[in-house]
Formats: structure tokens, sequence, C-alpha cells
């Protein structure tokens, strides 16, 4: 038999890395394998907030909106390359929500979730303030503007599962679970490799079934477990448009309907709006956006801004599949998001299956799972948490100290651009560096495929952060997608395909741990 694993996950989300990572800081050998690449189901399709959930007060869900909120400026000071503070302005619409409603509940937002950074609520005049410019005239005067984040979700998943890497996890993407099953007082999971068809089987003490919307198919595969609870699969869907205004706020739009819709400064040049709530029914990884939500969006929003936003305007559409808990919400908009664990004992073995969870509060969700298994795992050497005060890769530097981050990249590799060295700063953070490595002028950056993108970045993203084909590197690890052509894109998938054997390690150029 080979090698035992304390704990075995499936699922490459950020709840299945969250895990992982906590896990092994903890002492545990860990195993993770995820069918295709890192957050490529729910963890990258999200509305890229870091936040409390403002409506979920309206629920009561008082207790997720606190973990939530606490959990903000634990994780921007984690991660503050990737996850930066934002102001959200919420326009009164005399209409809806009562003022003083609105207030009340902005002040509970400020007050029970140990906000510390963050600055508090404030009143605005619309009339007055460069936030009511973009408005339609006249018809709001009064605002209020509150702080949560945002996030780069999709590298936040992929820094998480390179931390644990790191501290020594076994990671594996494109590698499906085939076969779940018990032999020897262990879990045998056998796997697959979706290139090559190979197959192995690992031996595991604990499993994680952090499949997200497949959590229900995971155990069909032979894990011995009629699940008592059920997943409610819910779509959300968003817009992409040109930059609608020139500050740099969000805004928080209530709908008739009871929802509220975001439109968010998104990647420079952009707005993203969102999202949708529609109970959905079919394979998770076939969901797409509709034209009734595409009409719905930019219907909500414009029933606010002084131009109206129309689908001629998108660029960009994506849509995921929430795997929340089915706790029998009449609607989709009103079923919680707050994440719930189901502890099986089939034969004495552990298995752990996790329904619903937000990004913002996945560091609290990985420490509540470990809790319920630490008696099971024989390996586990400290029973508290550690990962509120690691940093993720990149990480290690002071929240105040991105622009300094920045200007040191100009300073030692003169030949980028500004817009380049911010684009490395928050994505890299103080790895970036790392990545550059001793080029001194572009050329030593390889290829160039477009948008600022290179071949020694490609050739970074390959060696350390699992990128094998071009959507990872474009839409997943970066955001370029929006810059670069489809004849651009193809090129670089081409390159891919022709240097996927052999991939340069930058990191190990750098004489960096990779």
């Amino acid at each position: 038999m080979g090698q035992i694993y304390d704990l075995a996950i499936i699922g490459g989300g950020v709840n299945g890395c969250g895990i992982a990572r906590d896990a092994v800081g903890r002492g545990n050998s860990v195993f993770l394998c995820e069918m295709n690449d890192l957050a490529s189901g729910t963890s990258s399709w999200s509305t890229k907030l870091i936040h409390g959930g403002l409506r979920y007060l309206e629920y009561y869900d008082f207790k997720l909106v606190r973990h939530a909120l606490l959990e903000r400026e634990v994780l921007w000071q984690i991660a503050p390359h990737i996850i930066r503070p934002l102001r959200f302005v919420l326009p009164h619409h005399a209409g809806l929500r009562p003022a003083w409603l609105l207030r009340l509940g902005l002040f509970l937002y400020d007050y029970i979730g140990g906000r510390k950074l963050l600055p508090p609520t404030r009143t605005l005049d619309l009339t007055r303030d460069e936030t009511g410019k973009p408005l339609a005239p006249g018809r709001f005067k009064r605002g209020f503007e509150y702080s949560d984040c945002s996030v780069d979700d999709a590298r936040l998943v992929v820094l998480t599962a390179r931390d644990a890497a790191d501290r020594g996890a076994d990671i594996r993407t494109r590698t499906r679970a085939t076969e779940i099953r018990q032999a020897d007082g262990m879990w045998q999971v056998t796997v697959q490799d979706t290139a090559t068809g190979d197959r192995s089987t690992i031996s595991a003490r604990t499993l994680v079934n952090a499949g997200g919307p497949w959590v229900e198919n995971v155990l069909a595969v032979g894990a011995g477990v009629n699940a008592k609870a059920k997943v409610r699969l819910v779509q959300g869907s968003h817009i992409v448009v040109p930059k609608l205004y020139n500050h740099d706020r969000a805004y928080i739009f209530q709908n008739a309907d009871g929802r509220i819709v975001f439109a968010i400064p998104y990647q420079d040049d952009f707005t993203l709006i969102g999202t949708t709530d529609i109970d959905y029914d079919g394979d998770p990884a076939d969901v797409k956006i509709s034209t009734d939500e595409i009409n719905y969006l930019c219907k909500s929003v414009s029933e606010y801004l002084a131009r109206p936003v129309l689908a001629e305007d998108v660029v960009w559409t994506y849509s995921g599949v929430r795997p929340l808990y089915d706790d029998g919400a009449n609607e989709a908009k009103a079923a919680t998001r707050d994440y719930v664990f189901e502890l099986d004992l089939p034969g004495g073995l552990p298995l752990l299956s996790i329904y619903g969870g937000k990004i913002t509060t996945y560091r609290r969700l990985a420490e509540e799972a470990l809790q319920k298994l630490a008696p099971y795992l024989k390996g586990t050497k400290a029973k508290e948490g550690w990962t509120a005060d690691a940093a993720l890769p990149g990480g290690d530097f002071d929240v105040s100290a991105v622009d300094a981050l920045i200007a040191e990249l100009l300073r030692d590799y003169p030949f980028l651009t500004p817009a380049h060295a911010n684009r490395l700063a928050h994505a890299y953070g103080t790895r970036a560096a790392k990545m550059l490595g001793t080029a001194k002028s572009p050329a030593d950056l390889g290829q160039a495929f477009g948008a600022t993108l290179t071949e020694r970045e490609v050739r970074y993203l390959m060696a350390n952060e699992w990128a094998v084909r071009a959507e990872d590197i474009v839409w997943r690890r970066s955001k370029l997608g929006l810059r670069l052509s489809k004849d651009e894109i193809a090129v670089l998938d081409q390159w891919l395909q022709a240097n996927r054997a052999q991939p340069a390690n930058p990191m190990r150029e750098a004489g960096a741990r990779s």
C-alpha cells in the first residue's frame, strides 16, 4: 500500500482548497483532486466581493452577516494584493425601502462585524456628491455610502491551493474521482487523469466532499451514504459593460422585486453588473446566461442611471451555479447563503459533505470543518486555527503598501509600463519580482501574447499555478480575456500545447520556493 493520507478532499473550489490549506498547516497529510481547473466551477463566477451581505439582514440572518463581516478585514490583511477595500453607494429609492430602515441596517452593518480598518457608513447628498452625477437627474437626492471589499475570486482559490502545496499538500487538477469505497479500514479513492486516462488509487483516513454543485454526484460514486441534506442549485449571472462612470465607488441598486443588483468598477475600464437568482435544473457545467437575465440586469441598473445600459453594450457575460443548502425557502433569493455540514460515518469512517457557503466565509468554514473532523485526524497538531494570521502567497505586506509595491516594481524593472506593474502587483504581490526574475528588458520576458501577457508569466503560471489551457490564464489566473482578441487567445493556446511538457520555473530561477 502506498502513502496513506490523513485527509482526502474532492473538489478544488474555494472550500476544498481552504480546508486543504488549513489541514496541512496543522500537520496533516492532505490529498486534493479537482476534475477540472481550480476555481473552474462556482468559485470563479461570483460577484467578486468580500462582503457581509447587507440584504441578508432582511432575512434576519444575523449570524451569517456577522461572521462574514468579521472575515472582511481578516482576508484583506492576508491577501492585500487581490483584495481591495471598496465603497458602496446605496441610493434611497422613494418607492421602496424607507430611508430609516436602510440607515438602521447600515448601523448594524457597521457595528456587529468588528470593523477596525474599513471606514464607516456616511450619508450622501446625491445632488452634490460626485456619486450622484451618473444617476438619473432629479430622481435620487439622498444615499448612503458604506464599506465592503472586492476580490479576485479565482486567484483567491489558486493562491490558497498554492500555499497548501507549498506546505506539503498533494494538489491534483484535472483529476476526477471515479470511485469511492472502503477497504482495510480506509477510504479508497480511485482517481483518473482526465488528459491521459491514467488511473490510480489513494488511501485516506477521512474524506471531505467539497464538490460544490456536484456534491450529490460525489456521493453517488460509491461513498455508501444516502444524503439527508439536499442541495439547491441557483443560477447567478453577470454582465460586463464598458465603464459607466469615472469615480471609484460601486453602487447597490434596489429593485421592486425585492432583489438588489450591484454595479462595480471592474478591471479599470469596465463595470460589472449582477447578479440574478434563478433555480437551476441541469448539469452545472452547462449553465449559461439567458436573454431574460441580460435584459433584467440592463433594466435594473437603467432605472437608476442617467444613460441606460443596453444589451448591445455587453462585452462579456458569465454564469455560475451556487450549491446552496436547500432550506425549503419559497424563492431562490431567500435561500440561506450559510454553509451546512453533513458528517456521516459509514463503516465507521468519517465523510464530511459541504453544502452552501460564500467566498467571504471560506476560511471560517475550513476551521469549522476541521473542528468537526478533529477526533478522526490523528495527525492534527493544533486544535486552533492558524490561517487568520498567515499571508497567502504574495500577500506578505501591509494593506496600505500596494502603491509602494508598484513603485518598487517600476524602479527595479524600469521597462514595465505603470499599467503592467499595477496588474502584476495586484495579481502576484511580492511574488511579482520573483516571477520577473533577472529580466532587464521586455525581450527577457519572451514572447508577447498581448495585453501585457508574456511568455515569462505564462511559464510561471504553468509551473506554479496549475495553468494548462488558455482559458485558465485569460479568465481565471487573470481577466485578460477582456482585452485579448480571439486570435491572440488562439495563439496562446497553440503555444501552450507546444510547450506543455517542459514548463520552465521562473520561481526556481529566482531562487524562490516553488
